[in-house]
């Protein structure tokens, strides 16, 4: 039985990636919490462009984007208009 990708190295090297380059929310365009605990609203988490239940790539530098955990929730599954 195959454990969840989320878990895997590379996934991890992707988040850590993105963490290092400190960016802001691609949807909101404002700065993310880096240092916040993981659940806070404000913190950061790894947003799919095109989501994962839509056919989007895990791990594609095209793929993710970093975002608030807020801002990522809130979107759902839609993907961005054209």
């Amino acid at each position: 039985m195959a454990g969840n990708p989320r878990n895997g190295r590379p996934y991890r090297r992707r988040v850590e990636r993105l963490r290092a380059q400190r960016l802001p929310c691609w949807i909101w365009g404002h700065n993310i919490g880096y240092e916040l605990d993981a659940r806070h609203p404000l913190s950061f988490t790894l947003d799919h462009l095109v989501p994962l239940s839509r056919g989007g790539g895990l791990l594609g530098l095209t793929n993710t984007r970093p975002a608030h955990r807020r801002c990522n929730c809130s979107r759902g599954n839609r993907t961005p208009a054209p």
